[in-house]
């Protein structure tokens, strides 16, 4: 997992909610958000052992252009997981190396991206959390007057992402907790795996799940 920076600040702030939400995988969170928040599956992590907890920075870039994910890289604060839609131009190279290396010298948490990625041999060495429809080679434009927002609130497949809204993601997706559920997922979430650990000892006792269940007919 993407480590927040070790800063009074991002701790005072985040710290707790990220603790806590950091310890549940993502299906976890998404039941325990009742079955809300559920980004396209097609969105993956670059590896499978990546993983992201954070604050979402939702950023809106026009198609096959990424000016403002390079403003969105120094705009957002330390900690922060840059969610960003693409206009649906999925296939070209939004992000690469160099983007990545100014993201961890800012400490972004990670990043969550409605597109492709390229440079993929290198983002994969550096290990910054990415999360990505796929990898192209196709490049981007930088237009100046390209249509496009910071911290706004944007859509990805049937999701809006808001600014305080958080998100998580591992080797099964991305889901996004909101900003008013975040206590109450937490809390869920806690409920959900102690019973899921219960039911796991009575398999091993040698219990079968169709009567842990009650589905025997």
């Amino acid at each position: 997992m993407s480590e927040p920076p070790a800063t009074k600040e991002w701790d005072a702030q985040w710290g707790r909610v990220g603790r806590a939400l950091g310890e549940y995988s993502v299906a976890t969170l998404h039941e325990a958000a009742e079955q809300k928040g559920a980004l396209p599956a097609a969105i993956k992590p670059l590896s499978v052992e990546w993983k992201l907890c954070g604050p979402a920075y939702p950023v809106s870039c026009a198609p096959r252009d990424n000016l403002w994910l390079h403003r969105a890289i120094y705009a957002a604060p330390p900690g922060a997981v840059l969610v960003a839609e693409t206009g649906g131009f999925y296939e070209a190279g939004y992000w690469g190396e160099v983007m990545t290396i100014a993201a961890m010298e800012r400490r972004l948490g990670g990043l969550v991206l409605d597109g492709a990625v390229r440079d993929l041999a290198r983002l994969l060495a550096l290990g910054f959390p990415i999360f990505a429809r796929g990898v192209h080679i196709l490049g981007t434009a930088k237009d100046p007057e390209a249509r496009g927002g910071l911290n706004v609130s944007i859509r990805l497949g049937s999701v809006v992402v808001r600014p305080g809204d958080w998100v998580v993601g591992d080797a099964d997706g991305v889901v996004v907790v909101y900003e008013e559920d975040l206590e109450t997922v937490v809390e869920r979430a806690k409920q959900r795996e102690d019973k899921e650990q219960e039911v796991i000892r009575r398999l091993r006792r040698g219990e079968s799940t169709l009567s842990i269940y009650h589905l025997d007919p």
